[in-house]
């Protein structure tokens, strides 16, 4: 795909950008990651007279076809393959197996609509070029395409993307690169200019030279003609040479390294062409590889499942201890996992021995279902985790620092602020702070800062006046000494929930997002999902609420699911987790909380949205399992967060 130009949010979908003015140095302001998520809607019009231009498209699969000495049964690998134009090109021609991988969850849903919609049968997924996880000799052919290599700030980055396509290929297989020729663009890009990209919308251009001479840094400033200016954004790509492309492909191991020539982009604006202007289409072969003697039966992965202790007391349950519903939600876990394929089960609940079985029999692999926390504490959740980590034992879901971070209810508000995702308004009461200052407006819901399974949340937790909030304070003092109370923005909207199943840059299922339908509720009772309705199977709550998939239109279920993804990696979740949001009287969604680690029983809303998707609850387990041992595979087995978040829409537009 082409050098991303930021794009800017349609007219009344988000508020102005600041701009920063005039700068003399571009490089001070380049954000590290500045890749991650710059490819979407918005793109595709900034740079839509390249990118979306089926003459540029049909020129470079010509090109792809000739040089790489394709036949129709090749297995073809596209790259950082955007909207897929390459890919459904290739599909059109007659290529059978063809495969996209992209960072852009955006860009990845548009190609696989647009394939759908053509009929065409290819496979596209999100992955990181770094780190993608397809199987050893997997394909013929893996081409990256239209100026889509050297986005990463260290060229050690470049050279993992190519290491990663040499294992991927076959013995002797073909690697195709279309990139900037550096040499000419060193000596020819424009350092400034500015185009009309619609009617309404243009976009100014600054560029640099980085201070090694080796990136050229580029600034783009996108303003509405009414409205002003919407994006300021700052983007680079390294400059390589065909001597010093050459050079980078020979040390992944790459041999007969060969320029078949230049490519030149057209546009329908025929004004700058950025970094698509001039490019460099190199070949090289894959090394042979010694043939491999036939794969021996596959041996199942041995899991222990590391569960809640029933011996011990758990003070968020009903009555203090495990039931006899909570021991049939374990037989139907045991159930569903007899049907997971590929894993051998066993299953380890007592606490007292936990110690003792991670020091002297260590398990393979822990499928950490113990939200109850270490001896039924929710407190303790964390410290399960951390106790896998320190004995270096390999376990599904989130670690330690995120657990402690998305118990702490305020933080997780402040950081989603931070962010520029809504959140509802919030007043903290500290545990020692009688003389709170009381919110202005009313109704407000009451609830303990710390804590999950909404502990502390019941029907009298949504208060409409004074005198029953500093009552209903004075009954979560009591019963949580000591923890600090939120008293919150009622939100009277609808009620969502996003789920998701898997990681950053490697294989990321969003579940259809959920909605609690509360039309059968008495209307006497308030809204709310509150302690009974989890627990309380003598409560109206249990009996009267229900839970639907959401009729939201396209747009709002991608901000959703793009809001989610953001708070996943920033948070640091793994594998799977669920955030809740709400919308306010005005239709504005904002976030309740976020859940890593999630409830993981048959009637849990993980596992209900999970069947709105068609997955039974055995292969919903499964995916929880797949995406932990991907992310192992991958190397990640630390699993630190991301420092960089992904940029999100805003959630503030009238329809939100």
């Amino acid at each position: 795909m082409a050098q991303p130009k930021k794009p800017a949010r349609p007219a009344g979908s988000m508020p102005l950008a600041r701009t920063l003015g005039p700068i003399t140095d571009l490089e001070r302001h380049l954000p590290s990651e500045w890749w991650r998520t710059l490819f979407n809607s918005i793109y595709l019009k900034t740079d839509g007279d390249v990118v979306e231009n089926d003459g540029n498209t049909l020129k470079e699969v010509d090109l792809l076809v000739s040089h790489a000495g394709l036949e129709k049964s090749d297995r073809i690998l596209d790259l950082c393959c955007g909207q897929g134009r390459h890919c459904i090109e290739l599909a059109r021609r007659g290529f059978t197996a063809v495969t996209g991988i992209d960072r852009s969850r955006y860009l990845v849903r548009l190609a696989r609509k647009r394939a759908r919609s053509l009929g065409l049968n290819i496979t596209f997924k999100e992955g990181d070029a770094r780190r993608f996880q397809l199987p050893p000799a997997s394909f013929d052919c893996v081409a990256l395409m239209g100026n889509s290599f050297g986005y990463f700030d260290r060229e050690e980055d470049d050279l993992a993307v190519l290491t990663a396509v040499r294992e991927t290929l076959a013995s002797e297989g073909a690697v195709i690169l279309d990139i900037v020729d550096g040499t000419w663009m060193k000596d020819h890009f424009e350092r400034r200019s500015w185009e009309w990209i619609d009617q309404s919308h243009f976009v100014c251009r600054e560029r640099s030279l980085a201070a090694d001479q080796r990136r050229i840094v580029s600034r783009e400033v996108v303003v509405h003609a009414e409205r002003g200016v919407i994006a300021d954004q700052f983007y680079a790509e390294r400059l390589y040479t065909e001597a010093s492309i050459r050079e980078l492909l020979e040390a992944a191991g790459f041999r007969g390294v060969r320029l078949h020539g230049k490519v030149n982009a057209d546009s329908d604006r025929g004004q700058d062409l950025g970094m698509m202007a001039h490019r460099l289409f190199i070949g090289a072969t894959a090394p042979r590889r010694a043939k491999l003697p036939p794969p021996g039966p596959v041996r199942a992965r041995d899991v222990t499942v590391l569960l809640g202790d029933p011996r011990l007391p758990d003070s968020v349950k009903l009555e203090g201890q495990f039931n006899e519903a909570d021991i049939d939600t374990v037989r139907k876990l045991q159930r569903a996992c007899a049907e997971v394929s590929g894993y051998r089960f066993e299953y380890f609940d007592e606490h007292a021995k936990l110690l003792d079985r991670l020091r002297n029999r260590p398990p393979k692999f822990v499928l950490n279902l113990c939200d109850e926390g270490f001896r039924n504490d929710a407190f303790f959740e964390l410290h399960v985790a951390a106790l896998l980590e320190m004995f270096g034992i390999p376990y599904s879901g989130a670690g330690p620092q995120a657990l402690a971070l998305c118990y702490n209810k305020n933080h997780v508000r402040a950081i989603a602020d931070s962010l520029e995702i809504p959140v509802p308004g919030e007043t903290f009461v500290d545990p020692d702070d009688h003389l709170a200052t009381i919110p202005a407006t009313f109704p407000a819901l009451v609830k303990p800062n710390y804590g999950d399974s909404s502990v502390g949340i019941t029907a009298r937790a949504l208060v409409n006046n004074s005198e029953e909030l500093v009552a209903y304070l004075n009954e979560v003092r009591t019963q949580f000494p000591g923890r600090p109370i939120l008293v919150q923005e009622f939100l009277s909207g609808g009620e969502y929930t996003v789920g998701l199943v898997g990681n950053p840059g490697m294989t990321m299922t969003p579940l259809p997002i959920m909605e609690v339908d509360y039309s059968r509720l008495d209307p006497g009772l308030p809204p709310i999902l509150g302690y009974e309705s989890k627990w309380d199977p003598a409560s109206p709550y249990w009996t009267q609420l229900a839970y639907r998939e959401a009729q939201l239109d396209e747009d709002t279920q991608r901000r959703l699911v793009d809001a989610s993804t953001l708070l996943f990696e920033r948070l640091g979740c793994r594998d799977y987790a669920r955030f809740d949001f709400r919308a306010d009287a005005n239709g504005v969604i904002k976030l309740l909380e976020v859940n890593p680690n999630p409830g993981w029983c048959w009637d849990g809303k993980m596992n209900i949205m999970a069947g709105m998707a068609g997955y039974r609850y055995p292969d919903f387990l499964k995916m929880i399992l797949d995406a932990a041992f991907e992310r192992y595979t991958a190397g990640t087995a630390t699993g630190s967060p991301n420092d960089t978040p992904l940029p999100v829409e805003s959630l503030r537009p009238a329809t939100v």
